[in-house]
């Protein structure tokens, strides 16, 4: 059974996303802890282990994915239990703070550790003594989860709950205990940047600021380090509520050149796959660009108006299987198509492939004039750190919904940290007629080198409401309220 009477843990990472999943068990039985909605992952993992799925469990109702918890148990017949105090429109056990259970020789122990959502639950597993800890969105390494995600106006409350539960964790679990968070590698569930393949409790205690600040000085930390959070957030909720649709991974209808054409007329999205430069030197006209070289689904999900319907174009097979697989994960399910190979097979003539300039920031120094309109594309935090002065901030979250700002007859140069954010939104300008558009594909730390003076000013503020207002501007309206205790 056990191995020296410790669980055993498998994690599954999901790389894009920044979030693990796992399966905890005694060799025999299996607990499934956050599962992501391929399931088909956790079911070669333990089929591989030759383990029987007795229980799915939820931390939480994620914010940045769509659960496979609930098909999961329902396919293997496995118990599924999900954090009480939410309206849920399905069976399954909802646990309370002190709730236990048994999966084989796993006994588990429910917390209840608010902060991340109001709701938000951990779960300590264990043989006697020897315990693993799954702390979801609550303690991750280095950091916790962000307190902003289900209400704006709860964030406040929410931080000061995020340092409650992390006293609870540590107090209640050995130093040694190992946990184990479902976001915090690149999550944007993340308050700030985590990092490190492992940790335990006694390791938090030494270095995480929930742990080794005082409260107050905690919450005022984490809020002042808090970005906006990608718009797609909006619809996980819901889904996960309601309990998600089975998950359809089937190869998607190869389409033609003709019909790749007619649907980028219509404004349907034609997402090419392959990096930035291999875009830029030739790409079907009308197509946008996220490679999956960089974090794809998070930025896609990001800028893609909500129920467009998507056609892919990868090099590969294996490069479309990917991004489905991404996609599916967020629940955007209107893929419509395929095509595999490149520009020569997408189009009927690849003479009338089009083409996207790649600039250094030592090439923009040469040719810039006073007329030129520069972008920032980065996020809150990147423009308020440095940006090039005389630079127009428009994040790439919002270039949609501002495009009356943007001049076609004059040299628009649009820039990032590193130049991923930058190529898609020069490819969503071309995709929306733009022809006088320049991509920086260089590091903002150049910029300076090549003679731009680099200016720190505070990001203009927005009326509410504009385009996905999320958590910068809502923590700066809270104000004094900031100091009330949990």
């Amino acid at each position: 059974m056990t191995t020296a009477g410790v669980p055993r843990v498998i994690s599954l990472d999901s790389t894009g996303l920044g979030d693990r999943s796992y399966i905890v068990h005694d060799g025999q039985q299996a607990l499934v802890v956050d599962p992501q909605r391929d399931i088909d992952r956790v079911e070669h993992l333990v089929a591989e282990h030759g383990l029987e799925i007795a229980h799915v469990v939820e931390t939480h109702f994620h914010n940045d994915y769509v659960t496979g918890g609930f098909e999961l148990a329902k396919k293997h017949g496995a118990k599924y239990s999900v954090p009480s105090g939410f309206p849920i429109e399905f069976d399954a056990i909802e646990v309370n703070d002190g709730d236990t259970f048994t999966v084989g020789d796993l006994d588990v122990e429910v917390l209840h550790t608010p902060g991340h959502t109001p709701n938000h639950m951990s779960y300590a597993v264990g043989v006697g003594d020897n315990k693993v800890v799954f702390t979801g969105g609550s303690l991750l390494f280095g950091s916790v989860g962000r307190p902003d995600l289900v209400a704006p106006d709860l964030a406040v409350q929410q931080a000061h709950d995020q340092w409650h539960s992390a006293q609870k964790i540590a107090s209640k679990l050995a130093d040694e205990t190992p946990i184990y968070p479902t976001h915090g590698f690149g999550s944007f569930c993340s308050a700030t940047q985590a990092g490190g393949l492992a940790s335990t409790v006694g390791h938090e205690k030494a270095i995480n600021p929930v742990l080794t600040e005082d409260e107050e000085a905690f919450v005022q930390g984490m809020l002042a380090g808090l970005d906006v959070f990608p718009a797609y957030y909006a619809h996980m909720g819901p889904a996960n509520t309601e309990g998600p649709a089975d998950v359809d991974l089937s190869t998607p209808e190869l389409v033609d050149p003709d019909e790749l054409l007619a649907r980028a007329r219509r404004g349907e999205w034609i997402v090419d796959l392959r990096s930035r430069e291999v875009f830029a030197a030739g790409h079907v006209p009308g197509a946008v660009n996220f490679g999956l070289d960089g974090p794809f689904i998070n930025y896609l999900a990001w800028m893609m108006p909500w129920g467009t319907p998507v056609t892919l174009l990868g090099t590969t097979p294996e490069q479309v299987e990917e991004a489905h697989r991404e996609l599916v994960r967020v629940g955007i399910d209107q893929m419509t198509g395929a095509a595999v190979g490149g520009p020569d097979s997408w189009l009927a003539n690849p003479a009338e492939a089009a083409t996207l300039r790649r600039l250094s920031f030592d090439d923009v120094a040469k040719e810039i004039d006073g007329d030129a309109y520069v972008i920032d594309t980065r996020q809150i935090l990147e423009w308020e750190s440095g940006h090039v002065k005389g630079a127009n901030f428009i994040p790439f979250y919002e270039v949609a919904d501002r495009l009356a700002e943007i001049p076609r007859d004059r040299k628009v140069y649009v820039y990032c940290g590193s130049g991923y954010r930058a190529a898609a939104v020069v490819s969503v300008l071309q995709h929306e007629g733009y022809d006088n558009v320049a991509l920086v594909d260089d590091s903002f730390g150049n910029a300076a080198a090549h003679g731009f003076e680099i200016e720190a000013t505070a990001a203009p503020e927005r009326e509410p409401g504009w385009t996905w207002i999320a958590s910068r501007g809502a923590v700066r309206s809270f104000g004094e309220s900031a100091s009330v205790k949990a």
